[in-house]
């Protein structure tokens, strides 16, 4: 019976988000990134905390079902983070650059957004990114 349960133990495997790819359109071009798909009231609560680094071109889309106010924070959040907020049809609502981590300061969303997707802090300036520009994703309405 031991030999049983040490051999479910051992194929246990942490449920991880989906890795996904997304693209950003703006004024200088297209830029994909690999984000994880957060889409559960559990997973959007633990979102990037405790995390200590995140590669350059992978980021966190944090989608909310419904579009509406969205407020998030950088609760137990090591990364300093831009948060991009986006409408149902992808367009970019607002930006709130070079978060600051570890922070309850509230963030809010300027305009209804439906999805905030989270990148390394300096992102959206390398791509110019501004409200109006696109993003790319099967969660998005064209």
């Amino acid at each position: 019976m031991s030999l049983l349960l040490a051999l479910v133990a051992s194929t246990v495997v942490r449920a991880e988000p989906a890795v996904e790819i997304m693209r950003i359109v703006t004024a200088t071009g297209e830029h994909d990134f690999k984000v994880e798909v957060v889409d559960t009231p559990k997973a959007r609560a633990r979102g990037l905390m405790f995390r200590k680094s995140m590669p350059a071109d992978h980021g966190m889309l944090f989608e909310f079902k419904a579009e509406g106010p969205v407020s998030m924070w950088m609760r137990n959040t090591y990364i300093p983070l831009d948060m991009v907020f986006i409408g149902r049809d992808g367009q970019v609502v607002g930006v709130a650059a070079d978060t600051e981590p570890m922070s309850e300061r509230i963030i809010t969303s300027p305009q209804p957004a439906y999805a905030v997707l989270e990148l390394n802090a300096g992102a959206a300036r390398k791509m110019s990114l501004a409200p109006g520009d696109q993003v790319r994703h099967r969660m998005f309405k064209r």
